[in-house]
């Protein structure tokens, strides 16, 4: 039913402003979380298609919560990367001088790191999206602790969800590479798909007013 979802009711204009926002990027990064998160709301409460782009004041907030979320969530990883460099940089390490050698180092930092970092979000955002969502409340973003609870408590549902979540990512950027229909296209269905698998994550007894 997710991989559907982006192509229900009127969705043509929602995918012109998406679509723009993914050619923006890093522009466009804030208000595509922002949409993320409104249409993880819209398909918990049962909405047949993907919201419109408002209120635009919302959208902007919750992206930039959402964004701090994942950069705290990143830094970790960063920090690592930055550790690796000097180690991975050592011309004795790799038997070369390739001036092009720190490059290669930070290649393969990001390329060591970039599965673990994967698992960190997915193991932590959909969660903390889907309570977000739900209640409107920026501090249910951070609550870390709470969505490896939950993941536990209902492992089944998580998995579900991620692997909604990476199929969509693949066929995103599948359709990309193979259909040449270009980048931002497959990232927004990614995105669009990402938040209606998310939406079932949705907490138990969540305030509906906060939607």
């Amino acid at each position: 039913m997710s991989f559907g979802w982006p192509f229900r009711g009127r969705w043509a204009g929602r995918w012109v402003a998406g679509v723009i926002l993914a050619l923006l990027l890093p522009l466009g990064f804030v208000p595509l979380l922002g949409y993320a998160v409104a249409c993880t709301r819209a398909a918990a409460a049962g909405a047949e298609e993907p919201p419109p782009w408002r209120p635009l004041a919302r959208i902007l907030g919750d992206g930039v919560a959402v964004g701090l979320a994942i950069a705290i969530v990143t830094l970790p990883f960063a920090l690592l990367a930055f550790a690796l460099v000097a180690p991975l940089s050592n011309p004795n390490l790799w038997r070369s001088t390739d001036p092009l050698l720190h490059v290669e180092a930070w290649s393969t930092a990001i390329l060591i790191l970039a599965l673990p970092w994967g698992i960190a979000l997915l193991l932590l955002m959909p969660h903390a999206t889907a309570r977000f969502a739900a209640t409107g409340r920026p501090a249910d973003l951070f609550d870390f602790a709470a969505s490896l609870r939950a993941v536990r408590s209902d492992f089944s549902a998580w998995n579900l969800s991620v692997a909604a979540i990476v199929t969509a990512w693949a066929i995103g950027l599948a359709c990309a590479a193979l259909f040449c229909v270009g980048l931002a296209p497959g990232m927004f269905y990614a995105i669009l798909v990402s938040a209606h698998a998310t939406a079932s994550l949705e907490p138990e007894g969540a305030n509906p007013s906060a939607r």
